[in-house]
């Protein structure tokens, strides 16, 4: 297999020199593009067309969430991992509607950013847990529970398993493991509960799943 092509957006020389060397000290990752405001990102993502763009908020020209959108409208393949200083809840939201996979601070340590890389790659969902914390405050009422939403029968009931699995933020191999299939097929079925709910990452599904009340605080831990 290939390595996994990553783009860096930030303003700050120090943290894109930083990032990098850190990445490309893995083998199965390799730095393709530095971007220093968020009009190079688009241009970049576009011309190179990267599998993950980690993207700043606070970027010059441009902001973080902007290019954020114009990636996603431009190049629906690539992921972007948001990695910020700020958890404010009007970025955390507005990035996440416009199509980012995952959400850290720059207040982790390098192995777990290296590991979110690997992971919104595969196909999962990476938020740091204050962020994750502010997705179920806002979805979920005072009263504990998730308020009923539209039905989810455009989902099969397998589906509809995966997704909730998948809200309880069980990886694609624990999912597998959990219902006895092989890790293909579960990538298969997001790919198609994806393609269902028209988003393009798993972040993107399960904000809809609380949004539209498909799952209940029984499903998150």
């Amino acid at each position: 297999m290939g390595k996994i092509r990553v783009l860096i957006a930030d303003d700050h020389a120090v943290v894109r020199e930083g990032t990098r060397r850190m990445l490309e000290q893995e083998a199965d990752i390799e730095v393709v593009g530095e971007a220093v405001d968020g009009e190079e990102a688009i241009e970049l993502a576009e011309r190179l067309r990267p599998d993950v763009a980690i993207v700043d908020i606070s970027m010059p020209r441009l902001d973080g969430i902007e290019a954020t959108k114009q990636i996603k409208e431009r190049c629906p393949s690539v992921t972007v991992l948001i990695l910020s200083a700020y958890d404010d809840d009007q970025f955390v939201f507005s990035l996440l509607e416009a199509g980012a996979a995952g959400y850290l601070l720059k207040s982790i340590r390098s192995r777990e950013l290296v590991d979110a890389v690997r992971a919104v790659y595969g196909g999962e969902s990476v938020l740091h847990p204050s962020v994750a914390k502010k997705v179920l405050n806002r979805f979920v009422g005072g009263s504990g529970k998730v308020p009923s939403g539209r039905s989810v029968e455009v989902l099969s009931e397998r589906e509809k398993e995966i997704l909730r699995l998948a809200t309880g933020g069980l990886s694609n191999a624990d999912i597998a493991k959990e219902l006895c299939l092989s890790i293909r097929t579960v990538q298969g079925h997001l790919g198609h509960i994806f393609n269902k709910l028209q988003v393009s990452s798993r972040t993107e599904a399960v904000v809809r799943a609380l949004k539209e009340g498909w799952v209940t605080l029984e499903d998150i831990p």
